[in-house]
């Protein structure tokens, strides 16, 4: 059965294609419009990312069997009240109502009609038809959290474990928790019964961009920066912070801000003229101990050892260390597109939940090896570099001339296979760097146009990963993504002080050779060379750009010498001198 998942947000819109219970691709919508972090754009909606993933399978909308959603941004015209007669006459004489306004929320249809059925409010069946698709298409819709929460069970083998989320706001709340075990799965809060009440406000995600603005860096995109400066300041602010939130005995966050403007009113005011690095420190603190509280406290009453963890929050990979090191877990699991582009991806297994049930959906499980799910370009990268005038092939082995060229210190970047899906780049594309020296950090934020006190990551192999960091059994799982930052151990800091914090922490990633053996062999020769066995590994973008996703993108990037040169599965690229 092809199922398609869609998530047409108003930002990290995506989409997944299943068959049944196989993930065959997804894309976000910036990897395809290059504009970051995209959401649905008014002439366009969720399309590019449909086609794109039916396209990597030689399928079409008709061949789609099932299409699941989230409750998200969806063209005004089929919402059923845009459809009665003086309606239609309306918007005939003022289209600009549309052109201003040409999607809606969903969720925010629902809550004014005070009705959870989409059906009672929008005309699913030919908004779809209307777009390609077949009459006999099935159509469902899930809860925002659900979907987040979701991946963070079926990726795994735990017989039990707690599944918690929590970012900005998503179908009227801003967390839920799930207690798995005994082969039922139960809503502690934050699923549907949120849905028609007022909303409860107490998001401290919402909070931690509104930290990001204030300091002068941009709401839902800059947050990461926030989590890099925190170590290098003092949380001089955190008590006045704290004091407008609370956790009730369940584990439900609360505050005295309800509303996005008012707490944004109060923590611009308050933040006045603070320096950046403290005020970072300041709400990386209070993200780190409300959340910890919240979950202490539910898991007292559901007591778990397996903690999942999705949403936009838990992009912050500080707070998950912080976590991992604070509970009582046997294994801390993120889910990789933790944020609103892995919603598509949650859409599709809420279906198959739907379908088949529970028991069924348990039995079909299993560990993700990789994220590789957009398009491949390997029959076409080689070409599209050897037809620029200014690159040229270089004759050495493919990956011992990566490995010298790493050692002298040149930066390269990586070009294989599928991309990643979700915000991390491992392995397919990637940019390579020595770690050993400090001046390396340096010179790829001035090459990348990205700041200073963002820490860069590396790669290590499996072989070698606890060797060097302090990879264990409770984020082993978590380190394959680079979703968690570890330890570094203190013998490898100043041999790698490229990839490590002010904190002496690092987000490595840890790769096995089955999954990409041109990135591991390169790793592995690097490693024969210096001694070292670890790599930079960064995105391949420019600051404010998604990561490289097409061949041509890869060549503009060496052509302005964003880098010394690229490998592919089949040789090495530089550009002529």
């Amino acid at each position: 059965m092809i199922i398609l998942g869609i998530h047409a947000g108003q930002h990290e819109a995506s989409a997944t294609l299943f068959d049944d219970y196989r993930v065959l691709a997804a894309v976000q919508m910036e990897r395809l419009n290059r504009i970051k972090g995209a959401g649905v754009l008014p002439d366009e909606w969720a399309w590019p990312c449909v086609d794109e993933v039916l396209s990597m399978r030689g399928l079409r909308r008709r061949d789609v069997d099932a299409v699941a959603l989230t409750r998200s941004a969806l063209p005004q015209t089929y919402y059923l009240k845009m459809r009665t007669p003086w309606r239609r006459l309306a918007v005939r004489a003022k289209p600009e109502i549309l052109q201003k306004r040409p999607h809606r929320l969903l969720v925010n249809a629902l809550r004014k009609e005070h009705v959870a059925d989409p059906s009672l409010v929008f005309a699913e069946t030919d908004f779809f038809v209307d777009h390609g698709f077949s009459q006999s298409v099935r159509i469902h819709w899930s809860n925002h959290h659900l979907c987040h929460a979701l991946p963070g069970l079926f990726f795994t083998d735990w017989s039990e474990g707690l599944l918690y989320t929590a970012d900005g706001i998503g179908d009227n709340t801003s967390y839920s928790a799930r207690s798995f075990g005994n082969g039922k799965l139960t809503s502690l809060f934050g699923d549907d019964d949120a849905l028609l009440e007022p909303y409860g406000g107490g998001s401290v995600a919402l909070a931690y961009g509104i930290v990001t603005q204030a300091v002068g860096f941009r709401m839902l995109r800059h947050e990461g920066k926030i989590t890099g400066l925190a170590a290098s300041g003092e949380p001089v602010f955190y008590r006045d912070l704290a004091q407008h939130f609370a956790v009730d005995e369940r584990g439900q966050v609360q505050s005295t801000w309800i509303t996005f403007e008012e707490m944004r009113r109060a923590i611009t005011k308050l933040l006045d003229g603070a320096k950046r690095e403290d005020a970072a420190a300041s709400i990386q603190k209070l993200v780190e101990d409300i959340v910890l509280v919240s979950l202490t406290r539910i898991l007292r009453q559901a007591p778990h050892r397996h903690l999942g963890l999705s949403g936009g929050l838990f992009a912050n990979v500080k707070l998950n260390r912080h976590l991992a090191d604070n509970l009582s877990l046997d294994e801390i699991f993120i889910v990789p597109p933790m944020g609103d582009e892995g919603l598509s991806l949650g859409a599709g297994l809420a279906f198959l939940l739907s379908r088949d049930g529970l028991h069924r959906w348990l039995e079909r499980r299993y560990r993700l090896d990789d994220v590789y799910w957009g398009r491949d370009y390997d029959s076409a990268i080689d070409a599209t570099l050897i037809a620029e005038p200014d690159v040229a092939r270089l004759g050495d082995p493919t990956i011992e001339g990566t490995a010298a060229r790493l050692a002298d210190g040149q930066i390269g970047a990586i070009f294989r296979g599928r991309m990643e899906f979700g915000p991390r780049a491992l392995g397919a594309r990637s940019i390579l760097a020595n770690p050993s020296r400090r001046a390396t950090h340096d010179e790829l934020n001035r090459r990348l146009q990205r700041s200073e006190f963002m820490p860069f990551a590396p790669v290590v192999t499996e072989e070698n990963a606890s060797r060097v960091f302090d990879i264990n059994s409770v984020n082993s799982y978590a380190c394959r993504f680079m979703t968690i930052t570890t330890e570094v151990l203190p013998q490898w800091r100043r041999a790698i002080e490229a990839v490590v914090h002010v904190d002496g922490s690092a987000r490595p990633q840890i790769i096995h050779r089955d999954i990409n053996p041109l990135y591991y062999d390169i790793v592995v020769a690097f490693e024969r060379r210096t001694g070292i066995p670890a790599l930079i590994n960064t995105s391949f973008n420019v600051h404010e750009e998604p990561i490289v996703n097409r061949p041509a993108e890869c060549v503009r990037a060496l052509v302005d010498r964003r880098i010394d040169f690229v490998v592919t599965e089949n040789g090495l690229y530089a550009t002529r001198t």
